[in-house]
């Protein structure tokens, strides 16, 4: 049981609005972005670690800023099932968090200006628009994630966009083999949002916030999260039939085994808080898709 008193401002309070859980989503795409570079001989490491370190911020801002609007608009409530929010629990106030956002996009911002000037003008577009949609997925007149259009926003900025972007600010330069290997990340991070949402499906119809999965139900929510995992699976196979590389891109098949029981939990009797298991599930084995991907694109 949480002491909200003892905890109010401390360093606990910080770690658990950046929720830990959902950061693989941030390194995936950097790690197969990155990999595609060194593939074709265009590795660059400061362009690479600055694409993480602003992958991250991204990831982080986007959290905080869902944790801050959700809870001066009601969406969090004592009936919620989620992991513990800053928030609506009392660890920080509203001002602290506003402060906390601030202070990541002032990172990010800082993190965007070398990669401005190791990779051009395409990289500030890239950030403008990434920014806006950040404020945008939570909080502004028409918030992305109450409108059913959160799904949509995680699968082209943390997936598309995060390893094209990746792979831009070090080769310069984009093909169709780097937007399609893109894919099976933008489809697993959707994934861990999927079960984020199909668990707060009552909770965020009472509260007015239409998810996809407000929309389509649960039964509707499950289908989405197979179909997600099932186009991850079939890009290996196009890039090899495509002859882009050999063998070894076949290699995010060993993780198959670690998809299974989610999709039991997600078919099966999880519900609530249980579903936690099932998220935090998701995104460690989206990291070990992602990284033997990698890996296959290296080799």
């Amino acid at each position: 049981m949480i002491n909200n008193d003892k905890r109010k401002g401390t360093a606990y309070a910080w770690i658990l609005t950046t929720r830990p859980k959902t950061l693989p989503a941030a390194i995936a795409p950097v790690a197969v972005g990155s990999a595609l570079a060194i593939s074709q001989h265009r590795f660059r490491l400061l362009p690479a670690a600055a694409a993480l370190a602003g992958a991250l911020l991204l990831q982080i801002g986007v959290n905080m800023a869902n944790d801050y609007f959700d809870f001066i608009k009601g969406i969090d409530t004592k009936d919620r099932t989620g992991p513990v929010r800053a928030a609506a629990s009392g660890l920080l106030s509203p001002g602290e968090l506003r402060l906390g956002i601030l202070i990541v996009l002032l990172l990010a911002v800082t993190d965007g200006l070398y990669l401005i000037y190791a990779a051009g003008i395409p990289v500030l577009v890239i950030g403008i628009f990434s920014i806006l949609s950040l404020l945008a997925y939570s909080g502004g007149p028409f918030p992305l994630a109450s409108h059913a259009l959160g799904d949509l926003f995680v699968f082209i900025f943390f997936g598309i966009v995060a390893v094209c972007g990746t792979y831009y600010v070090q080769a310069l330069s984009l093909d169709k083999i780097v937007f399609i290997a893109s894919i099976p990340v933008a489809s697993l991070t959707t994934a861990i949002l999927v079960v984020n949402n199909y668990r707060d499906i009552e909770t965020d119809r009472r509260a007015s916030k239409i998810t996809l999965a407000v929309i389509l139900g649960k039964r509707g929510a499950r289908a989405e999260y197979v179909l997600l995992i099932l186009s991850a699976f079939s890009v290996p196979f196009i890039l090899f039939l495509m002859k882009a590389f050999g063998g070894w891109i076949l290699l995010p098949l060993l993780s198959a085994p670690l998809f299974i029981p989610l999709l039991k939990q997600m078919f099966g009797k999880y519900s609530g808080s249980l579903l936690n298991k099932t998220l935090s599930g998701t995104a460690k084995a989206a990291l070990i898709y992602s990284l033997l991907f990698s890996i296959g694109i290296i080799l």
